[in-house]
């Protein structure tokens, strides 16, 4: 617990290191089995690579399923990271500094399993460079992986400066010895907390966090235009591009608030994780619902009330057809974190905000299937043909364990480096104890008291 003075918390940097100093026994259960994931998933692209695409439930019609799905949504889920920490951090929003590596971490991570996704779905990974060696640059997919290969070393930099002070923390931290310390040193870059290091520091931050959002909004575009790009029904439109953009914020919001609450609850970080954290995270999860459900109204009613042929048979496979359960599913799931987000989120800022998040995490998961399968099975001249594909245990064995690399990923960066920036929240806090000695000199005894609480 944080050390306290009077009702005011301040910061305990033994509390904040303490997933890298202590390690239980349930933290090395968690790994074996997030390991034992990651393991499984190995051994189906194994057997996919040894065998053939044959193995799973790909063909020549559906040659994007599950893995393509996965691209989608692990690219969505990377952009609440990087993108909301560097608008929170360019509109000066102060209560975002217990929460900005957690997210930016979700970013980097997201954006490395995501990528893998490709290599999964075109078989031969070997001829993965092709694409930046023959590919014409009038080609969608050229554009992607240029913008997600620049959006991947633009994170990881932001990911990486903000962590300097905390290396030098880390590095002359009493209870770091060994490889670690050595690691915290060269990380630390000599930083020895001087202003002028520090003004260097916050000004390379405020710089990358202008130039990255930009670059985050491009990326989720240019995915978009995988699909629009072709003439294929339900795909080739132009508001895909902002129903994209605005989907991929929404899933990682999400997505951190789930990780926020783990963080919480596992490493006693309810002083600095607090339910304001919750309550405006949520409160921003609301505006992107209801931007969602715009933007999926206006895809779709403009398309139902077209009525072209092609799109009409995709309308209705969705509508009534073979997708229509997981369409209704998804619309029922997003309904129900709209409900829990207006009515239940200002009374338990917590609870509310993960249920809802964990309904639209699923929720955004089916609506990448739901874009991505049923226009490819219309077949040109053929019709609709709702059984062309299913994915087989290999892709399921491959997409189970990308999750799993996903968290092992996270948990492994949570236990070699400070996921609460210690830094930035004693700056917080010794900004806030500047204002709290202000209002005392200048203000009555009662304002004063009321601000601390």
């Amino acid at each position: 617990m944080a050390n306290k003075t009077g009702s005011h918390v301040l910061v305990d940097r033994d509390h904040l290191m303490k997933p890298i100093t202590q390690t239980s026994g349930g933290y090395f259960l968690l790994v074996f089995l997030l390991f034992l994931g990651v393991a499984w998933g190995a051994f189906a692209w194994i057997w996919q690579l040894s065998n053939g695409m044959q193995v799973t439930g790909l063909n020549n019609t559906v040659a994007w399923g599950v893995y393509i799905t996965n691209f989608v949504f692990f690219i969505g889920i990377s952009h609440a990271g990087t993108l909301i920490s560097a608008i929170l951090r360019v509109s000066g929003a102060e209560w975002r500094r217990p929460i900005t590596r957690a997210a930016e971490a979700i970013t980097v991570f997201a954006l490395v399993l995501g990528g893998s996704q490709v290599l999964f779905d075109i078989g031969r990974p070997d001829r993965a460079m092709n694409v930046f060696l023959y590919g014409p640059l009038q080609s969608p997919l050229l554009w992607d992986l240029i913008c997600i290969s620049v959006y991947l070393l633009s994170s990881l930099f932001y990911l990486l400066l903000p962590l300097i002070p905390d290396m030098a923390i880390m590095r002359d931290h009493h209870a770091v010895t060994g490889w670690r310390k050595e690691l915290y040193r060269i990380l630390a870059f000599n930083w020895d907390h001087n202003p002028e290091q520090k003004r260097r520091l916050e000004k390379a931050i405020a710089i990358l966090a202008v130039a990255i959002i930009p670059i985050a909004i491009s990326v989720h575009t240019v995915v978009s235009w995988i699909f629009g790009m072709t003439i294929r029904p339900m795909w080739h439109s132009t508001i895909l591009g902002p129903y994209f953009v605005v989907g991929a914020i929404f899933s990682g919001i999400a997505a951190i608030i789930i990780a926020m609450a783990i963080l919480r609850k596992v490493y006693g970080f309810e002083d600095y994780l607090k339910p304001l954290h919750f309550d405006y995270l949520g409160l921003l999860l609301l505006t992107m619902t209801a931007l969602w459900f715009y933007f999926t109204l206006a895809e779709y009613i403009t398309t139902g009330y077209g009525g072209l042929l092609e799109e009409l048979e995709v309308f209705e496979s969705k509508m009534t057809g073979a997708y229509a359960e997981m369409f209704w599913a998804m619309v029922i799931f997003m309904i129900i974190a709209f409900f829990i987000l207006s009515f239940a989120r200002s009374k338990w800022p917590v609870g509310a905000t993960v249920s809802a998040s964990v309904f639209i995490v699923i929720g955004m998961w089916i609506e990448r299937y739901t874009i991505v399968v049923p226009t490819l099975n219309v077949l040109e001249g053929r019709g609709y043909h709702p059984a062309i594909y299913w994915p087989s245990w290999v892709e399921i064995g491959i997409t189970f364990g990308s999750f799993c690399g996903f968290a092992l990923l996270y948990v492994l960066f949570a236990k070699l480096f400070p996921i609460i920036s210690i830094w930035e929240v004693e700056e917080a806090e010794e900004a806030l104890e500047e204002r709290l000695e202000h209002m005392k000199t200048y203000l009555p005894t009662g304002t004063t008291a009321t601000a601390e609480r």
